[in-house]
């Protein structure tokens, strides 16, 4: 049903420090105008936080952070018969790690008064218990989708 022909995926390099595409990929999200070596501060400094207050390496500490947001389902609004239905539909890993770093990158921006390594680092610390905004975001996604299981059988067609 696509027009013209599919786009191919950009390959991320891993960045410098850890070495992981997934760092890269958030660092990507988190810059603003094209200012990659502030956005790298910013990560960098909220994963060393990170890494200080929970006393553990900070990639693995990133990763349980990504794991506690990732929405497993979402809905998605489908048009069956004149009527949009909001039907709940499993998520790509791809889109799940989209979704946990735009959830966590705008929680973040939510906070005030502090800089944004700060924030970050508060936003992921909270996340590891199981609150803050990015939580309650993953949470609401998942209560629309429980909410809407009566239409899951559209996803079908």
């Amino acid at each position: 049903m696509s027009r013209g022909k599919r786009i191919p995926k950009r390959i991320i390099a891993p960045e410098p420090k850890y070495k992981s595409v997934m760092v890269a990929k958030f660092i990507n999200m988190v810059m603003k105008d094209g200012k990659k070596t502030i956005a790298q501060k910013a990560v960098y400094g909220a994963l060393d936080i990170l890494a200080e207050k929970k006393n553990g390496d900070s990639l693995k500490l990133f990763e349980q952070v990504l794991d506690a947001i990732k929405p497993s389902v979402e809905v998605r609004s489908k048009r069956v018969g004149g009527a949009n239905y909001q039907v709940p539909m499993p998520v790509s890993n791809e889109r799940q790690n989209t979704l946990a770093f735009r959830w966590l990158i705008s929680a973040a921006l939510a906070r005030k008064g502090q800089t944004m390594m700060d924030k970050l680092a508060a936003e992921m610390l909270d996340a590891l218990e199981g609150v803050g905004g990015a939580m309650k975001k993953k949470e609401d996604v998942h209560r629309m989708a429980e909410a809407n299981k009566a239409f899951a059988h559209f996803a079908r067609r």
